[in-house]
């Protein structure tokens, strides 16, 4: 019979490197104490990677470049924490205007709103992710682009978003499908009607 060890690795090895994941991933293979004991010895040979409280990869290494391991992402550790939280998130702050185009800028420490636990978690080269609870109405959306497209304006504020920035939004606008009655519903008066105005 495998060890619950053996059988994380087996399941890892299946999904391919670069795979980032939480503990709960494997918790039918044993008790919680067994399973986290099994990463923990992965963890120590240096099978997986530990990059935030909880999260883990079974790292993907770049040979062509010699670029080393590759970390997962933001949103990939994000959506880890998310999922064994079964919280919903979206991308905030500077980092909501940098996935859209509106900021060339990105964030050494990014944002997401949640609808769950505001927290921070601490990653490698001390980077941190941001946890920020907000209202149910902000995860109401039924487009993701219309959710992000809400929050980055409100992040720039009215009247405050440039000439650059709206040539960008109608780029974006046009490659994408057209936000819905419902969800811009969601979206504050003058979002609402900036974006209304940029469909013309």
């Amino acid at each position: 019979m495998q060890s619950v060890e053996n059988k994380i690795l087996t399941s890892l090895k299946k999904c391919g490197r670069g795979i980032a994941f939480t503990p709960t991933r494997f918790a039918h293979y044993g008790s919680t104490t067994a399973v986290q004991k099994a990463i923990e010895r992965l963890a120590e040979d240096g099978q997986i990677i530990r990059v935030a409280r909880g999260v883990y990869c079974y790292p993907k290494i770049d040979t062509e470049l010699g670029l080393g391991i590759i970390y997962p992402t933001f949103d990939e550790i994000a959506a880890c924490l998310a999922n064994r939280d079964r919280s919903l998130i979206a991308p905030a702050g500077d980092y909501a205007l940098n996935k859209l185009g509106l900021t060339t800028q990105v964030p050494m420490n990014v944002v997401y709103i949640t609808n769950g636990e505001g927290r921070k978690v601490p990653i490698r080269n001390g980077r941190t992710i941001l946890f920020k609870h907000a209202s149910p109405k902000n995860f109401a959306f039924n487009s993701p682009f219309a959710q992000l497209l809400s929050i980055a304006l409100k992040e720039i504020g009215k009247d405050k978003i440039t000439h650059d920035q709206i040539i960008t939004l109608k780029k974006v606008l046009k490659q994408q499908p057209p936000v819905s009655e419902m969800d811009l519903k969601l979206m504050p008066a003058w979002v609402k009607k900036l974006i209304s105005d940029l469909y013309e």
